[in-house]
């Protein structure tokens, strides 16, 4: 391909220009081999003759199709004007900071915080594949940390840029993101400590400079450390080439580091007072830049922040004070005024204050300071000489000293933070990141834009080498000849600085002398290199500089003070004063300590471009530039040994403008950086390289049909190029991809390009001529019709004259009359005939009326009656409606009856309660007791007392009394043998007394038992006869079916009666729902039995309870036990034995009272009893009335209808039927009659043998306990009472329960009468069931709908304590879901477990439900842990817990959850426990189960959102990407599936059969759907932003079709009210900005009034990145953008891009109830709970 082909008409070129550098031109006149002009047209529009020669043609521009692209190297033309303009459009028109360039990133600082640094976007860009994402320096990150954990190789991150250019920033985001994606489960935070040693450093080493505010004044090299599974586990940190100068002076608008004023700014606070500090004005070494003070920074909050630092980094308040008190000792320092003394010497005042504070600080003799600051001590071979130094060199001396202090500490706290993040383990790899300054070049550049740019030279080299060995990777992966690349090497340059007698080494050797001078050291630069050298020149104008040709530019070097800094000597006298010290931190600083191997050396050797001859001088080791070199080349050595990453920062203007594109300093810094060198070793080989794939589909349109025709793409793409580009050497073919050079791709985008248009020109001549054939035609047709109705017009002008006018008229006339005529003939004629037939028809009508008039006289009078009959049954209905009304008001007042009875029961508890305290009442008279005893005793004493008193005194007057001593003694002598026999009488009657108590209790234990046995065997007997009367009410329900069968033939043989048997049935439907209330206030009443009964059940245990209480109280032998021999034989003395034997009977006494009291109250509430049940007596005999005035009415029905039968002679065979019907139910009547009478016989018979039992039993009573008669006699008439109930065959269920109640509270009252009232309330209870079933009997005999139902189980499953275990270990640890939910009920394992729960609840043991709920709920938790990550069981179990909490509300017995319940799920209701806390517990483990299995949806769905929903292409024929041919790492290699948009439905599919077949609750499953969709819809969004190649107007098509997928699932699963519809609002609205037009205003009004989903920050965003895939679309201008903006300027919204991923929408359970009745549920036998039985 020739290049004049390239140089066509309307190609675009780049010219130079001296303001924007390059800019654009058109070619105005195909270019021609020879011309010396190129004709151009300017984008102003002039035009232009521009000069060229053939070696000089300008750089052609790239197709705009190409303009925007994520990777420089992607261009099809490499040059700098393409460069440049390609970051000026991401850069200030898509605000797109980040853009790479093959390896390198191009970091472009936008003075400006953008939300693109959130965990948001951390985590969208972790495990992506560099380059799938748009560019950013988390990609690079994540580039790194992947080969990382890959190929367990150690990366580098070097990170560069001139100063302001955004490299401490670029290098805090990459350490986040270690930080962020690696961290550590530990509770160390080690991430956090690593993170916190950025803000010290930066607070030490970081100072406010004309370019920047916060500008790195040294380089870092952080070594991040991981251990084998890749999380941090701690850090190491490298620095170099600190800028001391700064310390002592800074330039205009410049500051000092950060932590000198943040500590001036806290000099008031209480801990910094003894400083003595004040703002930073006071201070020379703060305030000589002219600034102190950033705008936008606080110093207070920034000093707040460096201390919480130190602290989180293990730093101890007093470590901070040893560094704040040296850093204010530098700052006194820089106070202390030096006076000149004559011209040759100077001093210090000892009085200076500034010198104090510091003398102070740091603990110095202040004379000595001031002395030798302005002396230095001069040592020869002879002597020692103090020479005075003038005020110059003794300011600069205290400079110096500042300078070193500074230093030691910098290298301290440095070393400090070393050893705060030192680890223990073994480090298995590590990522470095280097922020290293940039190359430099200023006005005047002295010794450290030396070193810098030095260094940057060696970064340079590296930099060189490893892309050159990437290209070299990917031509050997490819299998594509290699051929040697030309690229700039700069080791000449670094062997001018490095080498033998290079530049370092001449100035280390000039150092050494002890005259030496900067100008000596450049005259010997001059003469070893000028002219000798081509990197090293000399100033034509200067004899004080040097240039060097460092590969960025050429930098002319001022050659003062490059031996001072490079010596950075202090005088020894002043390092002896700070070694002497009493501060022991200032003293450390300058101890001779040998330095510490380096953490690094012990790996690394370091070799130097060429060999270095080190000499043995030791102070040639220490100069800064030997050090400098040393420490670079031990860096070197680290990053040859790592996989480096590159990030360029780049300073877009000077001004620190936002998003402000100064072209010349851009291309100032590329230059300088490397990017531009990159492109040029990219253009020299094949700079695009695509896939067959990507080549094939994008130039498909190049293709002919027999190309088409192959079956191999790749042979296709091999033959298409071979055709369309003659030189085979302008690209090679690999394995996976085609290799082009530079050019290629633009000439086959031309073709392309030319291709489509001559396409549109063939389309847009069809087009064009059908429209105008269109038009022909439309014009020829109406000239033809113009040309019809004038030439028509013309033939009438012609045909009209005036004869012919009269001739017409006098026709019209004649026709006029002759028509009138003939229509009023034919009018006359079918006048006549129509007169005619109406008489006819009136007659024939009249006639009918007649007759059908006769024949439905009869029927008048047959409606009379009717009538009359309707209107009596009418007010029937009336007056039974109000019966009922009466009736259902009656059975409420029982109710309330019923639950006044129930406070009453809770009035015999407090009774009971009290029966306690009057117990408690008589242990405190036992304590009295004893009590007196205690006296007794003291008495005792006091009389032994006296007796010694007595002896004294006798023994004073023993002389005297002698003879009565003898008669004395004699006495004592009978006194005590009478106490003796007194006290063995007293034993004596105590133990009698003793035996006839217990003699007396065993009496009545043995007539207690006599008792029961005889109850006993009478509860036999009567259970004998009830089974008797059972089997006898057995056979009549047999023969009552029999009758209803014979009834209900009879009754479809009167089918054929018209009203009036249609009213009969109606009547007896009314019967029937008689009978259904009945049996509702039956149900109501088993209801009441069982509450009864368990209230029964717990008084009767807490009585008995009691009773035990009281007998074991008055334990005879316990109350010997307590009282000792002594306290008996006091008790025998004094008499006291008796009364308490007598206070004991009166106790008892009391008692008897109390119980006989209560006794009392009991009979009168049996009176009352009495009296309801005959009230209810009454009631029942209204209900019977009402059955005979329904059998009256049927008798008023049947001879109604036999008279209507004998009037009516059409229907005889039905009034026969119906006489045989009456006849049949007059049989029934009176053999249910018959029944009834037998079972009231023997209902009698029954009683009468009871009676003679019952008063055997009062009997014994009676001999047993006299005072109890009246109890019987209550108890008697309780009974009559029962036989009462028994003649009125109908009881309620409130009166039975009334009277057991009644019954089991006699029976507590006392212990003696327990087991017979029992067995009393029993026999009555057996004998009113009886009653109740032959009521039932006899009410069902008049109905002939009635029907008896099968057996049914209670809804329990029993089972025992020692199979709890087993039951939760098969029913829930063991059971797998798959296989077994397809052949059960949903829910199954909770409804076994709740139906387990109803049978302890019917247990009443509170311990056995406790433990099988907590065993249940521990169960389900274990099972969920053993399962985390298991969908099916998380889906089986969340189902079951929500179904088991759903019964556990259902049949709570709470009103709001039994609304939807049947009666007969109402009676399954748990009794005796409130079991309101378990549900909260289930409810939580609910809601810890359902987060988890959305948790592991999300994890199975999220890696197939962004392939299915954004790369794969539904609508084929529609490509929305655009294939840009960039370059992929090597370990950017897609390992992933492709999935597609139908992996995503197949996926959801699954998901949701999985929730239906475990049986979770449709609204549950619609939030966990309605959680999916948001999910989808913010993953795909956050991709789309940062994924600039697939903002386009085609994938916003595909992303809608889609998004219609999806809403298609949705409707096919039934789903559309789970508003999951409703979360995909903001991706829809996103794909819909992509396709709608962006040019006018009125666009730009209708997406924002559109796009409300959006925020301003995401549609600012899309419209950014919107990207033309052909040069048919346009790209969205700037201008329309801020219209878009300025319109959204009213909203306030969130400023974050990216959608929250991790956000959860509230859950809440809804409450089911469950329609599966407990009785009919069973156990499969796969479930293994044999040991389970249904009750």
């Amino acid at each position: 391909m020739a290049v004049a082909e390239l140089y066509t008409q309307y190609n675009r070129v780049w010219i130079p220009d001296p303001e924007e550098v390059w800019k654009s031109a058109e070619i105005a006149k195909d270019y021609r081999v020879g011309d010396k002009v190129l004709q151009l047209l300017l984008e102003d529009g002039t035009e232009l003759d521009y000069r060229i020669s053939p070696e000089s043609l300008p750089p052609l521009r790239n197709p705009d199709i190409l303009v925007g692209e994520n990777d420089l190297t992607a261009l099809s033309y490499l040059h700098e004007p393409a460069v440049l303009h390609n970051l000026r459009i991401r850069f200030a028109e898509s605000r797109l900071i980040y853009t790479y360039s093959g390896i390198i990133l191009v970091a472009m600082n936008p003075y400006k915080q953008l939300p693109i640094y959130g965990d948001a976007i951390i985590h969208a860009y972790s495990g992506q594949n560099m380059g799938d994402m748009d560019p950013h320096i988390f990609a690079v990150a994540e580039e790194a940390y992947k080969q990382m954990a890959r190929n367990n190789k150690n990366q580098s991150i070097i990170v560069s840029g001139e100063s302001g250019a955004g490299k401490t920033v670029s290098a805090r985001y990459a350490m986040r993101y270690f930080a962020t994606v690696s961290k550590s489960s530990s509770k160390a935070h080690v991430e956090d400590k690593v993170l916190a040693s950025n803000p010290i450093t930066e607070a030490i080493g970081n100072a406010k400079t004309t370019r920047n505010d916060n500008s790195s004044r040294f380089g870092k090299y952080t070594e991040i450390s991981f251990d084998e599974r890749n999380q941090i586990i701690g850090a190491n940190m490298r620095t170099y080439l600190l800028e001391k100068s700064r310390v002592v002076f800074q330039s205009e608008n410049e500051r000092n580091y950060h932590i000198f004023y943040q500590l001036c700014a806290s000099a008031q606070q209480s801990e910094f007072k003894h400083l003595k500090l004040g703002s930073a004005e006071e201070f020379n070494y703060t305030r000589m830049g002219g600034s102190t003070v950033i705008e936008g920074v606080n110093d207070r909050n920034d000093m707040v922040e460096t201390q919480k630092t130190f602290t989180l980094l293990g730093f101890k308040k007093d470590f901070q004070m040893d560094v704040f008190k040296i850093l204010a000792a530098i700052l006194h320092l820089g106070n202390v005024q030096i006076t000149a003394v004559g011209n040759e010497r100077s001093t210090v005042s000892e009085g200076d204050s500034h010198l104090k504070v510091f003398c102070e600080l740091l603990g110095l003799e202040s004379g000595k300071v001031a002395q030798w600051l302005c002396n230095r001590k001069i040592i020869t071979t002879s002597e020692t000489v103090v020479k005075p130094m003038t005020r110059p060199q003794a300011v600069n001396a205290r400079d110096a000293l500042a300078k070193k202090i500074y230093a030691h500490l910098f290298d301290f706290i440095v070393e400090s933070i070393n050893l705060a993040l030192q680890f223990s383990g073994k480090q298995h790899t590590f990522i470095g990141v280097l922020d290293i300054y940039g190359f430099e070049t200023f006005d005047v550049n002295s010794f450290e834009q030396f070193c810098i740019n030095y260094a940057n030279e060696k970064l340079q080299q590296q930099f060189n080498l490893h892309v050159f060995k990437l290209e070299q990777e990917e031509y050997m992966k490819e299998d594509i000849p290699w051929t040697l690349i030309d690229f700039y090497d700069n080791q000449p340059v670094i062997d001018l600085i490095e080498a033998k007698m290079g530049i370092l080494e001449l100035l280390d050797e000039e150092c050494l002398l002890p005259h030496g001078t900067d100008e000596n050291w450049l005259q010997k630069l001059y003469n070893n290199f000028i002219n000798k050298n081509p990197s090293f020149e000399k100033p034509r104008m200067s004899n004080t500089s040097f240039i060097i040709q460092h590969f960025a530019d050429k930098v002319e070097y001022k050659c003062e003070g490059f031996l001072e800094k490079n010596r950075d000597t202090v005088y020894d006298t002043l390092v002896e004063i700070l070694k002497a010290s009493k501060f022991h931190l200032c003293a450390k600083f300058f101890q001779e300590n040998p330095v510490p191997p380096s953490p690094f050396g012990s790996a690394i050797t370091i070799k130097s471009a060429k060999q270095i001859i080190k000499p043995n001088n030791k102070q040639f080791r220490t100069t800064v530039g030997n050090k400098f070199r040393s420490s670079l080349a031990l860096l070197m050595e680290t990053l040859n040994a790592t996989t480096p990453h590159y990030v360029r920062c780049i300073k877009p203007n000077d001004e620190k403008l936002p998003f402000e594109f100064n072209s010349k300093r851009i291309v100032q810094q590329l230059r300088a950086c490397g990017v531009l060198e990159t492109i040029r070793i990219s253009a020299q080989s094949y700079p695009s390289r695509w896939t067959y794939i990507e080549f094939y589909s994008r130039y498909g349109i190049l293709m002919s049909k027999q190309e088409l025709s192959f079956g191999d793409k790749k042979e296709v793409c091999k033959v298409v190029l071979h055709r369309l580009i003659q030189d085979s050497n302008q690209y090679q073919f690999g394995k996976t991809k085609i290799f082009f050079r530079a050019g290629q791709v633009a000439y086959l985008e031309k073709l392309r390009l030319d291709k489509l248009r001559q396409g549109c020109v063939v389309i847009q001549k069809h087009i064009r001529g059908w429209l105008q054939r269109k038009k022909f035609l439309r014009e020829r047709q109406a000239a033809l019709i113009i040309q019809q109705y004038f030439r028509g017009e013309q033939t009438v002008r012609k045909a009209i004259t005036a004869a012919a006018l009269k001739e017409a008229w006098a026709a019209i006339i004649i026709q006029k009359h002759c028509r009138g005529y003939l229509v009023r003939s034919l009018y006359q004629l079918i006048r006549v005939a129509t007169i005619t037939i109406q008489a006819y028809t009136r007659g024939l009508l009249a006639r009918r009326r007649f007759r059908k008039m006769l024949e439905e006289h009869k029927a008048v009078i047959l409606q009379k009656y009717a009538r009359a009959w309707l209107a009596r049954r009418r007010f029937q209905n009336i007056r039974r409606f109000v019966l009922n009304i009466q009736l259902t008001y009656r059975v409420q007042r029982l109710q309330k009856k019923l639950e006044d009875q129930n406070k009453e029961n809770h009035g015999l508890v407090e009774k009971l309660t009290s029966l306690a305290a009057v117990r408690a009442g008589d242990m405190e008279k036992i304590q009295k007791l004893e009590l007196e005893l205690d006296r007794a005793a003291a008495h005792r004493h006091n009389y032994e007392e006296k007796g010694k008193r007595y002896k004294t005194a006798v023994e004073e007057k023993l002389a005297k009394l002698q003879k009565h001593n003898s008669e004395l003694e004699q006495q004592k002598e009978q006194i005590q043998q009478q106490l003796q026999e007194q006290t063995e009488e007293l034993r004596g009657k105590m133990d009698d007394l003793t035996k006839q108590l217990f003699d007396d209790v065993q009496k009545e234990e043995q007539q207690r038992i006599l008792l029961e046995k005889s109850f006993e065997l009478k509860t036999q007997d009567y259970e004998k006869q009830i089974w008797s009367l059972k089997e006898e009410i057995k056979a009549l329900k047999d023969e009552k079916m029999q009758l209803q069968h014979q009834v209900e033939e009879e009754r479809v043989t009167s089918d054929g009666l018209k009203g009036e048997v249609a009213r009969l049935t109606k009547q007896a439907k009314t019967i029937s729902e008689f009978e259904k209330e009945i049996e509702l206030l039956q149900a109501q009443k088993i209801d009441v039995e069982k509450h009864v009964q368990s209230q029964k059940r717990e008084m009767r245990e807490k009585m008995s309870e009691i009773t035990k209480q009281l007998l074991e109280s008055y334990d005879i032998e316990d109350v010997r036990s307590r009282l000792s021999v002594e306290d008996l034989e006091h008790l025998n003395e004094d008499g006291e034995l008796w009364f308490a034997y007598e206070g004991l009977k009166k106790a008892t006494r009391v008692l008897e009272s109390h119980f006989q009291s209560q006794k009392d109250c009991y009979e009168k509430d049996i009176e009352a009893l009495n009296f309801k049940v005959a009230h209810l007596s009454q009631e029942i005999n209204h209900l019977q009335k009402l059955f005979r005035e329904e059998n009256d009415i049927n008798e008023s029905i049947r001879h109604e209808v036999t008279r209507l039968t004998s009037e009516n002679m059409m229907i005889p065979d039905f009034k026969q039927q119906i006489s045989e019907l009456e006849k049949q139910k007059q049989d029934l009547e009176i053999r249910l009659n018959e029944q009834t009478e037998n079972m009231k016989g023997k209902l009698e018979e029954l009683s009468n043998q009871l009676n003679p039992n019952r008063e055997e039993e009062e009997i014994r009573r009676e001999t047993t306990e006299a005072p109890n008669e009246k109890l019987m006699d209550k108890i008697q008439e309780m009974q009559d009472a029962g036989e009462h109930m028994k003649k009125q065959f109908k009881t309620e269920s409130e009166v039975e329960s009334r009277v057991r109640q009644e019954t089991s509270r006699l029976t507590m009252e006392n212990r003696d009468l327990e087991e017979e009232l029992d067995m009393k309330d029993r026999v009555i209870k057996k004998l009113q069931d009886q009653v109740k079933t032959l009521t039932k009997t006899i009410e069902k005999a008049n109905d002939v709908h009635l029907s008896s139902g099968p057996k049914e189980y209670l809804g329990m499953l029993e089972y025992k304590r020692e199979d709890e275990a087993k039951l939760i270990q098969n029913l829930i640890l063991d059971l797998k879901p798959r296989g077994v939910v397809v052949n059960m009920i949903p829910g199954l394992p909770a409804h076994i477990l709740f139906m387990c729960v109803r049978y302890a609840d019917s247990l009443n043991d509170a311990n056995m439900l406790k433990s099988l709920m907590n065993s249940t709920i521990n169960g389900i938790k274990q099972v969920v842990k053993e399962h985390l990550e298991d969908f099916e069981m998380l889906s089986f179990w969340l189902s079951n817990t929500c179904h088991f909490l759903n019964c556990l509300k259902q049949y709570s017995g709470e009103e709001e959850f039994m609304k939807h319940n049947s009666p007969h799920q109402n009676k399954n209701c748990l009794n005796n426990f409130d079991l309101s806390e378990y549900r909260q517990i289930l409810s939580d483990v609910a809601i810890r189960i359902y987060h988890q299995f959305i948790i592991v949806m999300e994890n199975n769905i999220q890696p197939i959102i962004v392939p299915g929903m954004l790369e794969y292409e539904s609508l084929q024929g529609i490509s929305g990407l655009k294939p840009t041919g960039f370059r992929k790492r090597s370990s950017s290699i897609d390992d992933t599936d492709a999935y597609t948009m139908t992996s995503l439905l197949q996926q959801l599919s699954y998901f949701y059969s999985t929730m239906c077949q475990n049986g979770l609750d449709p609204e549950l499953v619609r939030q966990a759907v309605k959680q999916l969709f948001f999910l989808i819809g913010a993953v795909t969004l956050n991709s789309l932003f940062l994924r600039k190649d697939m903002c386009s107007c085609r994938k916003g098509m595909q992303i809608r079709c889609n998004i219609s997928y999806l809403e298609e699932w949705l409707k096919d699963k039934n789903l559309q009210n789970s508003l999951a519809k409703e979360t995909l609002e903001p991706l829809s609205q996103a794909a819909w900005l992509l396709q709608v037009k962006k040019t006018t205003d009125s666009d730009a009004k209708e997406i924002y009034e559109c796009c409300t989903s959006l925020s301003a920050v995401q549609i600012i965003k899309i419209l950014n990145s919107y990207t033309p895939i052909d040069d048919f679309e346009k790209r969205v201008t700037p201008s329309f953008v801020r219209k878009v903006q300025a319109l959204l300027n009213s909203r306030e919204d969130s400023s974050q891009l990216m959608l929250d991923t991790k956000y959860l929408f509230q859950v809440t359970f809804p409450f089911t109830p469950s329609p599966h009745a407990l009785e009919m549920i069973q156990i499969p036998s796969s479930f293994k709970l044999g040991f389970l039985n249904r009750l």
